[in-house]
């Protein structure tokens, strides 16, 4: 009687772990059923993935795609002055009103700033943030760059490029069917590798709001971050003209300077004319890891190169 009664309950679990597969499969799969794109970018603290995406992830956004930013780490030393559960709660409400304002999600990661490492159990963590997100695009920083931060998390992201659709890791979590693309933000940084400019586009029509999202982390740009100091904090009201006017300009120069560095590619995607006209641009990479899309393939996961 007891062996019967063991295995009728073993039966009994398998059949609601089957089923309980089959629901999880059948929501992932009518995620997609509005026809619309999943993108997830990931950037190491909370206004990483807001600098390198927000333009073109309001973009998608206004279009009515999925869009959805992580930081990776909750940025808990990221400033002069204030640390810890204090700091990581502004960032966080920093970035929430960034979504807000653009109009996608955005999730903060509790890893402490500075400490981030690619281990096993940030792999497996990413690889099912992108499998629960059903991307068709990831987004990330090169693993070359000037913060240990940035790089793991962009070896992070490459290590589940692959892991993704293996269905024996993580198999909590269904597989993707198919790998999605993923791409990096554009940088500055030359060695071992300069960055390749493989996507480029206009975000000239939401650069104001982006400028918007980035002004408001105020922790960040106007308090000068983790290299501020007691100087910024002057309220002087000339001296708080001066500092906004200085932040709104480095972002606007920053924008500005992609558009000119990469303008031979906008003319391959909007034409020379329309690409003349670019003041402010995005730029992508594509990494070899994920999927590898043609260019009519990229005009459908970037439709706005009419």
């Amino acid at each position: 009687m007891n062996r019967k009664l063991s295995f009728a309950a073993i039966l009994f679990g398998l059949v609601i772990l089957s089923l309980a597969d089959t629901s999880s499969r059948s929501a992932s799969a009518q995620s997609s059923a509005d026809g619309k794109l999943r993108i997830i970018a990931f950037g190491a603290h909370p206004d990483d993935p807001e600098i390198g995406v927000s333009g073109t992830a309001s973009l998608w956004a206004a279009k009515g795609h999925h869009v959805k930013l992580v930081a990776v780490t909750n940025g808990d030393i990221g400033h002069w002055k204030e640390s810890g559960g204090e700091l990581a709660r502004r960032r966080k409400v920093e970035v929430e009103r960034a979504a807000k304002l653009h109009g996608y999600t955005v999730e903060v990661l509790d890893n402490h700033d500075g400490e981030l490492l690619p281990t096993l159990e940030n792999r497996k963590k990413l690889t099912k943030l992108i499998r629960e997100w059903n991307a068709d695009i990831v987004i990330s920083h090169r693993p070359n760059d000037y913060h240990p931060d940035h790089r793991y998390t962009g070896v992070l992201v490459q290590d589940a490029a692959y892991m993704v659709t293996v269905p024996n890791f993580c198999p909590d979590v269904p597989i993707l069917k198919s790998n999605p693309v993923f791409l990096y933000y554009s940088d500055r940084f030359e060695k071992p590798n300069p960055f390749q400019a493989d996507i480029i586009v206009d975000i000239g029509p939401v650069m104001e709001k982006k400028l918007d999202g980035l002004l408001g982390m105020v922790s960040q740009f106007y308090e000068g971050g983790a290299n501020g100091s007691e100087e910024l904090m002057n309220k002087d009201p000339n001296f708080v003209k001066a500092r906004w006017q200085t932040v709104r300009d480095r972002f606007v120069s920053r924008q500005r300077d992609v558009a000119n560095k990469y303008r031979k590619s906008l003319e391959e995607w909007y034409g020379k004319e329309r690409a003349a006209k670019v003041e402010y641009a995005e730029a992508f990479e594509i990494c070899e890891y994920g999927r590898r899309p043609n260019k009519a393939e990229i005009r459908k996961l970037f439709p706005f190169f009419d």
